[in-house]
């Protein structure tokens, strides 16, 4: 199971939780809609600062894969090119 479903399965369940415990607190409805109005907003503040964190850490691989591509590919040119030179030099004479 991936780590972004987990992630979301446990702020499901404890947005779940939080609702129904708001709602079977003996409170006046008006406190109680606050009180989930707040807790909704705390819950989203959250989960975009852990979507956040998420993509910037798929960025980072990303960029860590781009920049090995980039290493490789060069390594391949210049060992093509020795190939290629010490080819030359063989059939020249």
């Amino acid at each position: 199971m991936s780590a972004g479903k987990v992630l979301l399965g446990v702020l499901a369940g404890v947005a779940v939780g939080a609702t129904l415990g708001i709602l079977f607190a003996p409170d006046k409805g008006s406190s109680t809609r606050k009180k989930i109005s707040k807790k909704g907003e705390d819950y989203a503040e959250e989960l975009s600062a852990k979507f956040n964190d998420f993509i910037n850490s798929v960025a980072q691989k990303f960029e860590t894969v781009q920049e090995e591509a980039t290493r490789m590919v060069e390594n391949g040119k210049k060992k093509s090119r020795k190939s290629c030179r010490g080819t030359e030099l063989r059939y020249k004479l």
